[in-house]
């Protein structure tokens, strides 16, 4: 059964398809999905965000939640489905522009990527999400003044490590590893104590062949979030890397330059 079935609010969904809550309210369940989201559990996430639309759906931070970890979980079609939804009710909701530029930017339609994105930033949309969503419509459109969007999203909230891990996220998506290393790093300097932060700095260097460090990295990420899959899965990954994965990693580095 597709994980998307019981995301329409008013759906019958069983316990499997709800993680459990500590107490079966609305304010829980936007807590719960925003803890999930910060710790890189985008699918738990989801279906948090999609129990907050049963309690009331016209929580317009869980419209925004769902696409957005629809995104992060690569799911296009999907978000822009549920953009659409949401936009149908918050038509001028500046988050949820931002979002729907970033499905349409990465499907490949950058015209239109670029107009909701607009759209965003007139809609008074200067939070640091719009500005995060516009970097990556850029990025993806191959247009000039991205790096300027992403100093406006980390300027907004400078004390915030959520933000240049995102920005990290967004960059890696796009192979761009030294930028994505130089962001992460400012991350790690506000909290080293979040592991999805050392997940993503392994994850960075091991693009770059930087195997020692990564392999730090990525130890320390799963001492902090013992439960998290992901973590364990790159160090398998490195420790099956050869000869001819340092001479990719050395290429990537050669290509990020």
């Amino acid at each position: 059964m597709s994980r998307f079935v019981n995301l329409e609010f008013g759906g019958h969904a069983d316990e499997h398809n709800h993680p459990a809550t500590r107490t079966d309210d609305e304010a829980s369940c936007v807590e719960e999905a925003h803890a999930a989201f910060r710790r890189g559990d985008f699918e738990p996430a989801l279906r948090l965000y999609a129990r907050v639309l049963e309690f009331n759906p016209r929580n317009q931070a869980a419209w925004s939640g769902q696409v957005r970890m629809l995104i992060e979980l690569s799911e296009y079609h999907e978000a822009k489905l549920w953009a659409d939804k949401a936009l149908e009710q918050f038509p001028r909701a500046p988050e949820l522009l931002a979002a729907k530029a970033v499905v349409l930017a990465r499907t490949g339609d950058c015209e239109a990527a670029l107009a909701f994105s607009d759209a965003a930033v007139e809609e008074q949309g200067d939070t640091p999400y719009v500005w995060l969503a516009r970097g990556d419509v850029l990025l993806a459109c191959k247009e000039k003044r991205a790096e300027y969007c992403f100093n406006r999203a980390l300027g907004a909230a400078p004390r915030e490590w959520l933000w240049p891990w995102l920005a990290s996220r967004i960059h890696y998506f796009y192979d761009r590893f030294a930028v994505a290393l130089k962001l992460i790093s400012q991350a790690l300097a506000l909290d080293a104590s979040q592991g999805v932060i050392w997940l993503q700095l392994g994850k960075c260097q091991l693009a770059l062949g930087l195997a020692s460090a990564a392999q730090g990295s990525l130890e320390q990420a799963r001492q902090l979030n013992p439960r998290g899959r992901e973590a364990a899965e790159q160090l398998q990954a490195l420790g099956q890397l050869g000869f001819s994965g340092r001479l990719l990693g050395w290429w990537r580095r050669l290509r990020a330059g």
